[in-house]
């Protein structure tokens, strides 16, 4: 189902770059009109510093070593009609106010710290310092200060606030108009800018995303197209990532085919299975509803017969149930090997031994051509199976007079034995399947095996950590491939083999 578009990551991100820039443009707004009105105070400061100063000599507040107080009231009410940004007051030694050129209505302060006072004596270059604002209990505004009558004899100070109430009025007419629009016009175009070139960004980032979500939806469908395989290492992790996704789903695809082709071959297998069961089944039933039937008709040899072949029947019965179940044990992997070191030509020579009688009355000749002495770390009584199939298949499928030949080598870090019989062979089209269960090759004759044999040679050899493999020459040539002793993984690192 496709994404919303509000729920979709370009959405998101665009969504967070929006707020992001909202709020960088808003801190630094306020960071910008902080820096402003800070770097105002210091240039203003640093310009009056001397303000206080110049009032007292150039309008002759000292006469005679004395405070003139008529000129100091003079001052007062100059200064409050030609510059009313600034504000003058008197105050004694203990910072308290005498008096004042500002409305006495809106004094809200008795006296000032004289901490940045004598700070700003001591030292004329820390600005910006802002003092006391007589005007308000809690703000604080940059000044200019001089002691009166004089430095040597001070008896009090004549403090200058250089940002008074005026002032005020007109920075916040400045700030709130022309200063506020030309920074908001700046600061929107700004945004606008970044936000445009963030979503192009993204866009080009997520477009790349949005291809994959429609692969992952058309694989959903059950659409993957066959070339949208990426090559991995090239590119960034959005690449890789479609890269690897492409594997995965190729790899999925893949192991449905398999799933597919299993199950089809486990219908196969239940539908033999059931054939194959059916049979003896059938036979031994007929025999014994004959022998019911006709027990008073029948005579002592055909009775004889009858149980012969229904106990024939129910041992062949037997034999494929117990190699059914020995199958589905070494599939699940519960039938493990109990490994132990042997010499391969020993076990081969009493192998041998025991079919040299079958091989005598089928008119064939068993021989061991060669033998390495090599040994081997297997389960003795699994190989010896292995062997005694491959061997009775060999003489079943040799025409009389010929020869089926057994040998050991040392070859690719194991014991290689082979086991070749001078026979039709098989054919190129059932090499690929002969190891499958129940699998009978076109044309041949079945003889009673219900095609387990094999199936459960090539398990046993596997759960070993070995190969069975076949290959025609002149006739069938099996071959088992055991790993030396040095070459056996160690318990619990079992090769990964696929039965």
């Amino acid at each position: 189902m496709a994404l919303s578009v509000f729920r979709t990551l370009y959405a998101r991100l665009a969504i967070g770059l929006f707020l992001l820039l909202l709020v960088v443009g808003g801190l630094f707004t306020f960071l910008s009109l902080s820096s402003v009105r800070e770097y105002s105070a210091a240039v203003n400061q640093q310009l009056n510093r001397d303000l206080a100063r110049n009032l007292v000599s150039d309008r002759n507040l000292v006469t005679d070593g004395e405070l003139n107080r008529d000129a100091l009231k003079q001052l007062f009410e100059l200064y409050m009609t030609i510059n009313p940004s600034i504000e003058i007051y008197l105050l004694d030694t203990d910072g308290n106010i005498l008096s004042y050129s500002a409305d006495p209505n809106k004094i809200k302060r008795n006296r000032v710290s004289l901490a940045p006072i004598r700070t700003l004596l001591e030292n004329p270059e820390a600005y910006p310092l802002p003092g006391d604002d007589p005007r308000s209990h809690d703000r604080r505004k940059v000044f200019s200060v001089t002691p009166v009558p004089s430095e040597d004899d001070p008896t009090g100070y004549l403090y200058v606030v250089l940002r008074g109430e005026e002032y005020d009025l007109a920075e916040s007419m400045v700030h709130s108009n022309r200063l506020l629009q030309m920074g908001a016009g700046a600061l929107a175009v700004s945004l606008f800018v970044g936000l445009l070139a963030g979503l192009v960004f993204f866009r080009l980032l997520t477009r790349r995303l949005s291809r994959l979500t429609d692969r992952v939806e058309s694989f959903e469908r059950g659409m993957l197209s066959e070339n949208t395989a990426a090559v991995a290492g090239k590119g960034d992790d959005i690449d890789y990532l479609a890269a690897r996704f492409d594997q995965m789903a190729q790899r999925i695809v893949a192991q449905l085919d398999l799933l597919k082709h299993k199950d089809a071959q486990r219908r196969q297998l239940v539908a033999q299975v059931s054939h194959d069961l059916r049979t003896p089944l059938a036979s031994i039933q007929g025999y014994i509803e004959a022998l019911r039937l006709k027990q008073d008709t029948l005579g002592a040899d055909e009775r004889a017969r009858f149980l012969d072949v229904a106990l024939a029947e129910s041992h062949r019965l037997g034999r494929l149930v117990e190699e059914l179940f020995e199958l589905a044990a070494l599939d699940a992997r519960e039938k493990q090997p109990k490994t132990e070191p042997f010499v391969v030509a020993e076990l081969l020579h009493d192998v041998v031994q025991k079919h040299q009688p079958e091989a005598e009355r089928a008119g064939v000749d068993l021989s061991i051509v060669s033998v390495a002495p090599v040994r081997v770390l297997a389960d003795i009584a699994m190989t010896e199976r292995v062997l005694d199939n491959l061997i009775s298949n060999a003489i079943s499928h040799s025409p009389q007079d010929t020869e089926i030949t057994l040998s050991v080598a040392e070859r690719d870090g194991g014991a290689e034995i082979t086991v070749a019989d001078a026979g039709p062979g098989i054919d190129d089209a059932d090499l690929e399947n002969i190891f499958e269960p129940f699998y009978q090759a076109a044309g041949a004759s079945r003889t009673g095996h219900a095609g387990l044999g094999l199936a459960i040679a090539q398990r046993m050899v596997s759960v070993q950590q070995g190969k069975l493999s076949v290959r025609n020459a002149n006739g069938a040539v099996f071959t088992v491939w055991l790993p030396l002793i040095g070459d056996m993984a160690a318990p619990g690192e079992e090769k990964s083999t696929a039965l």
